[in-house]
């Protein structure tokens, strides 16, 4: 089986659909099947068009193979070491010190690590756990700024800390319910 095919059968392709995307011909595609090393413009829209780099339709079979079941290998493993359970209960770590927030940030990363559940729900927990950590002194001090009273610096205190928890809950039950977080960042900062 040539490089080609191997990579168009992964991605569930006909050398048609192939030639209709790439805007290479289906002959092209069947020559190149066959044992033509592709070259310029046609490996260029043929990688393009696969989502690979140039240099994997060059490569020899066997090394290919073993790529995409690498990369098969790595999902599943990611899959098999995701206890939601632990995940929830990372995630809840921070609840214990929300007002102290290094610690909330310290807490659930030490918990991950012992739990040995370094994933991205994990990763975006904490990643949330720090933007939030350094989002509430910045909103704390422009409250502060604007002097409206006593009252109200306490009450933006409280506000700040609630904040806090209601995300920590909330994300706990949407790990409940669907498996992922309600809140999420666009970024990981891990």
């Amino acid at each position: 089986m040539s490089r080609l095919k191997a990579i168009r059968e992964q991605k569930n392709l006909t050398q048609e659909e192939l030639s209709e995307k790439s805007k290479i011909s289906v002959r092209t595609i069947q020559r190149i099947e066959s044992g033509t090393e592709p070259k310029g413009h046609t490996l260029r829209a043929l990688a393009q068009t696969l989502e690979i780099e140039e240099s994997l339709l060059l490569q020899k079979e066997t090394t290919i193979s073993a790529e995409i079941e690498e990369i098969k290998t790595e999902a599943t493993e990611e899959s098999e070491t995701l206890n939601y359970s632990s995940i929830k209960m990372i995630n809840l770590s921070s609840l214990l010190f929300v007002v102290v927030p290094p610690l909330n940030i310290l807490a659930p990363f030490l918990i991950m690590l012992i739990m040995k559940q370094r994933n991205s729900l994990t990763k975006q927990i904490i990643s949330l756990q720090m933007f939030w950590t350094a989002m509430a002194p910045i909103v704390f001090m422009l409250g502060i700024f604007l002097k409206l009273g006593k009252e109200f610096t306490l009450i933006l205190m409280i506000l700040i800390v609630l904040s806090n928890v209601f995300m920590i809950l909330r994300n706990t039950a949407e790990i409940d319910r669907k498996n992922k977080l309600y809140f999420k960042l666009k970024f990981s900062m891990l």
